[in-house]
């Protein structure tokens, strides 16, 4: 019996000597170095549990787990840690020869109190590392619900707010001026100066609204563009039209009438809001078109803290604003849609502002691929003493495309492909809802395929929007 005892307790201590090499060596991870490794059948169980775990939280990323599941993971868990935990007795009572024979009392006794001391300790130990992979694996859920819910919540925002003012549609009245003004009638007053407000990155467009302003001045109207630095922040541009409007009405003591399109709205209405005491009375009213005024979903989507690759997301964007653009990157962060909600909140429109909102919806069609925007000209090197002008050509019309058709694709929401239309459709205001396929850079950027001659062109739509406006204020006052 003691040569037996002898030869087992030298296996059993080779054995361990073994194991101890292979955990010094990495070939055991070091997570199990203290637990002992379940058994097929065990592991399977778990493994099964676990893959349940797995896909209760992808089937449905839009929903939370309820409180019931999160009891059912729980208590898989505490039974994890139980069978561990018997497991772990078991083997140290089958493990120790001198425990079970009885003659090295010694031996047993230190044996038995090693023994349970790790039994005690180890359900604590799993359960603290358990409990943290299941935090960090929730983490990770979510990042990946937020990722796939993206923009969803928040397009349309503003009509589900029960302080935001309802809106009018102006969609017919808007038509026929249009029509009006297609066969000559033009309706704008002499009386009234007009600030066309470009948006993001007209600075390095040289004819953004470049042929509304020349339409406008062949009618014998005082028309300026707003110079500003696109890619400034909201508030930065606030400030700089504020100055605008009051120079304008000093030097020529007229009223001032507002166009904005895309970003170039926020700003006007940022303008508006924030100094409407010192505007109030040099303001006639305000248009916006495709102006992005709940939010933008692509801004959005790009920068939303918290999504799978959020940071990197973001030093790619700022990298593309700060250093190749030269502007700031809180231009971008202002048109997102938490960014605007606590703007609006803060600093909403006045009631008493006349305010004409215009929406569009892309084209999605295969002949809008060719469609090429004249946004600028390049000046050649003069040859025999001439110099030649070359048209700067960007199909813009294709990228609009594509962007309306994910947005489409992802939300179920039309849009310009920049806006939703939800999303610029301006509380409290008169909407404009054309049926015609409008992209959001064919207000400011000629295409090089001509319109229809049925087709009003972009002056005149300009026109039409200043002169549905006109009409808005004339009825406020009477109100």
């Amino acid at each position: 019996m003691q040569t037996g005892n002898s030869s087992s307790g030298e296996s059993s201590s080779a054995f361990v000597a073994q194991n101890d090499s292979l955990r010094d060596d990495g070939i055991i991870p070091q997570l199990f170095t203290s637990v002992p490794l379940p058994s097929l059948n065990d592991a399977a169980s778990y493994l099964a549990q676990t893959t349940s775990y797995f896909t209760s939280c992808f089937s449905d990323f839009s929903e939370e787990p309820s409180t019931s599941d999160v009891r059912d993971s729980e208590a898989h868990d505490q039974d994890f840690v139980s069978l561990l935990s018997g497991q772990r007795g078991s083997l140290a009572s089958s493990s120790d020869p001198a425990s079970s024979s009885g003659n090295h009392s010694t031996s047993a006794e230190s044996s038995s109190t090693g023994g349970s001391s790790q039994t005690s300790n180890t359900p604590v130990d799993l359960n603290s590392s358990r409990q943290n992979g299941v935090s960090l694996f929730q983490g990770l859920v979510n990042r990946v619900r937020k990722t796939f819910r993206g923009s969803a919540d928040d397009i349309g925002w503003l009509q589900h707010d029960p302080e935001m003012p309802p809106v009018e549609d102006g969609t017919e009245r808007f038509t026929e001026i249009l029509d009006e003004i297609r066969h000559g009638v033009h309706r704008l007053p002499n009386s009234i100066v007009y600030l066309l407000v470009p948006g993001l990155f007209s600075n390095h467009g040289a004819l953004y609204f470049a042929n509304a302003k020349m339409s406008f001045s062949k009618m014998g109207l005082t028309c300026h563009i707003a110079k500003i630095h696109s890619e400034a922040s909201v508030e930065k541009n606030a400030r700089e039209i504020k100055e605008y409007i009051e120079e304008i009405y000093w030097g020529s003591n007229k009223r001032v009438l507002l166009l904005g399109h895309s970003k170039g709205g926020v700003d006007a209405a940022a303008a508006l809001s924030l100094y409407w005491s010192d505007l109030k009375d040099k303001v006639a009213g305000l248009a916006l078109a495709q102006s992005p005024y709940g939010g933008s979903p692509i801004a959005s989507d790009l920068l939303r803290e918290g999504q799978l690759g959020d940071v990197n997301i973001r030093k790619l964007m700022e990298i593309i604003f700060c250093k190749v653009l030269k502007g700031d990157f809180q231009s971008l962060e202002d048109l997102t849609y938490e960014k605007r909600r606590e703007f609006l909140k803060k600093n909403p429109l006045p009631r008493e502002l006349p305010v004409v909102s215009l929406h569009t919806e892309a084209a999605i069609t295969p002949h809008v691929l060719t469609t090429l925007n004249h946004v600028a000209h390049a000046e050649l090197l003069p040859l025999a003493g001439q110099s030649a002008k070359v048209p700067v050509v960007v199909p813009l019309g294709a990228a609009m495309a594509a962007c309306a058709q994910l947005l489409l694709l992802r939300y179920g929401e039309k849009s310009d492909g920049l806006v939703a239309c939800r999303d610029a459709e301006v509380p409290g205001s008169v909407v404009v809802r054309p049926k015609r396929k409008l992209d959001h850079t064919w207000m400011v950027y000629t295409s090089l395929l001509k319109d229809e001659p049925s087709e009003s062109d972009a002056s005149q739509v300009c026109e039409a929007l200043l002169a549905l406006l006109v009409e808005v204020g004339q009825k406020k006052k009477l109100e």
